[in-house]
């Protein structure tokens, strides 16, 4: 068995708030709409802030 499959079944089972976290970090570092160098989400874009708002139900054990 090899590392490189040992890695792409873990990559599989990501967990729910950090892959939410996960693609509100990298949309905020795409967007050109508001969200870069913002201090908080609620100040970023609607894409943005409905991200924040996926990661923070997935946070509370919520589903997103």
């Amino acid at each position: 068995m090899s590392g490189g499959r040992v890695g792409a079944a873990v990559r599989q089972t990501e967990i729910p708030m950090l892959r939410a976290y996960r693609l509100w970090f990298e949309h905020t570092r795409r967007c050109d709409k508001g969200c870069k160098g913002v201090r908080k989400a609620q100040d970023g874009c609607a894409d943005g802030r409905e991200l924040w708002g996926a990661y923070r139900v997935a946070r509370i054990g919520g589903v997103s």
